[in-house]
């Protein structure tokens, strides 16, 4: 009898440490083996492939890109530099192959460094272009004496596929909440892996604890970019008809304060369910939809215009470690992944306990007789059960529950407790 594998049994870093050594890019065999880990706990999911030269939307599927080495050696010393397998950041991304003696002087420029910081090595990718390139910290670079070197790159560009893969997981309601993350850097772990970590442990919970569940919910694994508009080309009309909210995840592991890129209008229930849940964080903050970097210029673009927004800890392009090696294990944290999930959590949390609660009683109930309310009027208790009873005040049955946590100036995780309780005693629904 074969085990069934529970993705629980793992810590959230346990599950990024094992990816993290996987060499992805937007194609190839690192993308497929990394969503091929996740698929092997969520037999939800469900592979989808678009054909290299395939037209979506304005863009065009590109060849499959894959890697074995790479490196640059002095042809006097056989001394190496810049060698992939010691670090898949040393390569520019899609960078075509190569195997010449060349003169430093004739490469040189090829060779890409950090631009505030001499000690780390760059992220770069050329895509779209057909290149070659290395990346080094600036030390390293400055290191390399002037003479012949080899340089050699065993990659291909050939045409194949692209890989993506989601999961829905249906509901009462065919109307959806959508979580999406990116799947196509290689070994960075909080702008990469911290994402699909989460993301993957919110498909869990929500399989484990909501059998019956109010709404459906999509879950989404994808190379950035390119991935969301192969992606959108194929589902744009269902996801416009059904997703009511929705959350792309990037940049959630490590334990700095919680950010999110609003909406365009920054009117979405998307942008009402985070601000609640993470507004008792006073030190989060907001970035405008013009600070936009990742798959949310995509699913809010003019004509898709999903109600989603991007949740992270330290925000795409705003901590000093991004798109370098310094983004590795250890700035991700297992509190830090975890702390994210909880966020997500109550969000999940809000919308199956109810998203519209109503008062049962006309007028307000009685409280006393059931012991939710202080016969001997201190002060202390009276401030204790404010809460509940503005709570109930907004329980109209039309107002959503992030309206509520903001007009009554409560964050969610709070008023999901008062909503349990209430709940309880058959006060509302």
């Amino acid at each position: 009898m074969v085990n069934k594998l529970n993705y629980s049994d793992k810590s959230l870093f346990d599950h990024l440490k094992e990816l993290f050594p996987i060499c992805r890019s937007i194609t190839g065999d690192g993308i497929s083996l990394s969503l091929s880990y996740f698929e092997k706990y969520h037999k939800e999911y469900q592979r989808l492939e678009f054909k290299t030269g395939e037209k979506i939307f304005d863009w065009v599927v590109p060849l499959e890109w894959n890697i074995k080495d790479a490196y640059i050696e002095n042809l006097i010393t056989k001394e190496r530099f810049a060698e992939f397998k010691k670090n898949n950041l040393h390569i520019v991304g899609y960078s075509v192959p190569i195997n010449k003696t060349l003169d430093l002087d004739e490469f040189s420029e090829r060779i890409h460094i950090h631009k505030d910081n001499k000690y780390l090595i760059p992220y770069v990718t050329s895509y779209y272009k057909k290149y070659w390139g290395f990346c080094m910290s600036k030390k390293e670079k400055d290191s390399l004496k002037k003479g012949l070197y080899k340089v050699f790159i065993n990659s291909t560009l050939k045409k194949g596929k692209l890989n993506l893969s989601h999961a829905i997981i249906k509901g009462n309601s065919t109307k959806e909440i959508l979580f999406s993350s990116y799947l196509c850097h290689p070994s960075m772990a909080n702008n990469e892996l911290s994402g699909p970590v989460v993301l993957n442990a919110l498909l869990d919970y929500i399989k484990t604890n909501y059998k019956k569940r109010k709404y459906t919910y999509r879950f989404i694994m994808q190379p950035e970019t390119i991935g969301s508009i192969a992606y959108l080309s194929k589902f744009k009309d269902e996801l416009i008809k059904k997703v009511i909210c929705g959350f792309n995840l990037s940049c959630v592991g490590d334990e700095r304060a919680y950010s999110y890129v609003s909406s365009p209008f920054e009117n979405t229930l998307a942008d009402k369910a985070i601000y609640s849940a993470i507004s008792k964080f006073r030190s989060f903050k907001k970035y405008s939809f013009l600070e936009r970097g990742s798959d949310e210029r995509q699913y809010c673009s003019p004509r898709i215009k999903l109600p989603l927004i991007t949740f992270s800890r330290s925000k795409f392009g705003e901590y000093p470690e991004y798109h370098s090696d310094a983004d590795n294990l250890n700035l991700v944290t297992n509190k830090g992944l975890n702390e994210s999930l909880d966020v997500l959590k109550t969000i999940i949390d809000a919308f199956e306990e109810g998203l519209y609660p109503k008062l049962l009683t006309y007028g307000e109930p009685q409280l006393g007789r059931r012991n939710l309310y202080p016969n001997l009027s201190k002060s202390e208790k009276i401030n204790s059960v404010k809460l509940r009873m503005d709570f109930m005040a907004y329980c109209d049955g039309k107002t959503n529950i992030f309206d509520i946590c903001k007009i009554i100036n409560c964050d969610l995780y709070s008023l999901l407790k008062e909503y349990k309780l209430l709940k309880k005693e058959n006060i509302v629904e």
